[in-house]
């Protein structure tokens, strides 16, 4: 179910087709975009994992995008999955529906709140294997997907998977971002870029492949030029 770009929807949770596809970059470029608008941005991750070598989500989206708020639900220590690295730290996951009602919280001071998801759509983020999709669900009408995804040969099939887990389960879909565009795209690429433009989910955007790497400033200013298709046909 794809939503109308008239409305973006004051939740947007961010998931990928895997680990490592540019969730973090991409969720910085709605932010940094979303703020181009004069529109005041939450972020928001449920569960990061890794702090023992320094990953911290919410401080990249910082430094790059500088959100109005930036928190993590639970910190954990081991770069594995939330319930493996839970054990690992003899740490009780929270349940989904604490996290929909802090999302909620934010929301009510906040135009817009970005949940950045772990790993794709549905890895488990509490013991009892609610995932980022059911998250999505709990939330309700406000809240609709954005789909990041590689552009490289094989990306077709894994979007479309998470495109399908959506669809069943009737969650809203604001569009698909390719989280790593290449400087010198082959012929997958370009032909991959090509079927998601003309797919039934909008493409958003393709950020390039060093946009991290970017001096914050010329990241906030390039983010809603790399995300254009974010506002076809308006936004009010």
């Amino acid at each position: 179910m794809t939503r109308d770009h008239q409305s973006l929807p004051p939740i947007i949770l961010v998931t990928g087709t895997d680990t490592g596809v540019g969730k973090t970059v991409a969720t910085a470029a709605l932010a940094a975009a979303l703020h181009s608008r004069g529109r005041t941005v939450a972020a928001y991750k449920p569960c990061q994992s890794g702090n023992k070598d320094g990953d911290s989500d919410c401080s990249e989206i910082s430094r790059l995008a500088a959100p109005l708020t930036a928190e993590a639900g639970v910190v954990l220590e081991e770069p594995l999955a939330p319930v493996q690295a839970a054990a690992l730290d003899g740490v009780e996951l929270p349940p989904l529906a604490t996290h929909a009602e802090r999302i909620r919280q934010l929301a009510a001071g906040h135009d817009h709140v970005l949940v950045e998801g772990a790993g794709g759509l549905l890895v488990e983020l509490d013991p009892d294997g609610g995932t980022l999709a059911d998250l999505g669900a709990l939330l309700g009408d406000g809240a609709g997907f954005a789909v990041v995804a590689r552009p490289s040969l094989g990306t077709l099939n894994h979007t479309g998977l998470t495109l399908e887990a959506l669809d069943h389960r009737s969650l809203a879909v604001t569009g698909v971002i390719l989280g790593s565009w290449p400087e010198h795209p082959g012929l997958a690429e370009q032909g991959n870029r090509a079927a998601f433009s003309s797919g039934a989910a909008p493409l958003l955007g393709a950020l390039p492949d060093a946009a991290s790497a970017l001096p914050a400033e010329a990241f906030r200013e390039q983010a809603p030029l790399w995300l254009e298709n974010l506002w076809l046909g308006g936004l009010s």
